[in-house]
């Protein structure tokens, strides 16, 4: 039997995706997004879609939030604020998002008996933590109050906080994923986001930049990938009550990402290095040099597993880069 979800930023990057996905195995999707960053042209091509319900608003707006889930069998939270640059240049509004968006759907989601709510976190809570690879239990290290960068993972760790408080005293059956670095296409450069800035930049000829001396790591995973470990947690009874992280197991360094940039796309603007104080003038930005995922806890559970390796990723991304400036070239 086909389920009727509720998908919040269901017009942005990884929404769209999903609500792609969702709509073609069967299921109906209400979409609920404010498109302060997403966009209705990512939803193009299923915008006809007899199983599609489009609604403008905001997860922060309770009214409207009711209204929705008084339709639905099942909630997927991926509304969030988006990237390093926006959480800097709006700070309150990045904080509230996050913080007012959680509690108000899932008091919905209690409200009207207990839907299952699959909330999206990040790798971010993990902070400032050390170790080989990131596992659900460890520890969190947050930086001071005082770099506003750590305000995004003190935001998400109280949602995930706030969640698991539902499931416990209220039986309410939720799900958390936090993200690794998820990219492909359709994500926007304009917000820090490093794999498509370095493919607009390669293929406009110009130096791919690079903040700091680009030896810190990171762990891309392709977005088809995460809208598979998506569904295979929603299908799956035994992720309820879970944390669960979603990620890729390749490493590489942003250096090393960006020369790949540049090699497959054939640029000849090479790479440039530019220092954090002036790629975040305003402050409050720190970075770290490793983050890395163990998706044990994932793969023990369900049956997902990576298919796209980097190099696929790179190319995907390129493409629809290429796909993007032609169309706007029309």
């Amino acid at each position: 039997m086909s389920t009727r979800y509720l998908v919040t930023g269901g017009a942005g990057f990884i929404g769209s995706h999903l609500v792609e996905a969702l709509l073609d195995r069967g299921d109906a999707v209400v979409v609920l997004d404010d498109c302060s960053t997403g966009s209705l042209d990512n939803l193009a091509a299923v915008a006809n879609h007899p199983g599609l319900q489009m609604v403008h608003g905001s997860v922060c707006d309770a009214l409207v939030v009711d209204e929705c889930v008084a339709q639905v069998d099942a909630i997927i939270h991926l509304a969030a604020a988006v990237g390093v640059m926006r959480i800097l240049e709006r700070r309150v509004q990045g904080i509230m998002v996050n913080l007012r968006g959680a509690e108000v759907l899932l008091q919905a989601a209690c409200m009207h008996g207990r839907l299952p709510l699959f909330l999206a976190s990040s790798s971010e809570v993990y902070g400032k933590g050390i170790g080989e690879r990131f596992a659900e239990d460890d520890d969190c290290v947050l930086g001071p109050t005082s770099r506003h960068r750590w305000s995004y993972a003190c935001s998400k760790a109280m949602d995930e906080f706030l969640a698991l408080a539902y499931h416990h005293e209220r039986d309410l059956p939720v799900r958390i994923a936090r993200f690794f670095n998820i990219t492909g296409p359709r994500q926007s450069p304009f917000y820090g986001m490093v794999l498509p800035r370095f493919c607009a930049a390669a293929l406009r000829g110009e130096a791919v930049q690079v903040y700091g001396d680009g030896q810190q790591s990171r762990c891309f995973l392709h977005v088809r990938d995460a809208v598979a470990a998506i569904m295979t947690m929603l299908d799956c009874p035994d992720t309820i009550g879970q944390v669960v992280n979603v990620g890729s197991a390749q490493e590489v360094t942003i250096a090393d990402l960006a020369q790949a940039v540049v090699e497959r796309a054939g640029s000849e603007g090479g790479v440039a290095h530019v220092p954090y104080e002036e790629a975040y003038p305003g402050g409050g930005f720190e970075d770290l040099r490793r983050r890395a995922p163990d998706v044990s806890r994932l793969q023990r559970l369900t049956a997902w597993h990576q298919s796209i390796d980097l190099d696929g990723i790179i190319d995907d991304c390129l493409e629809a880069e290429r796909h993007g400036r032609q169309a706007a070239s029309q």
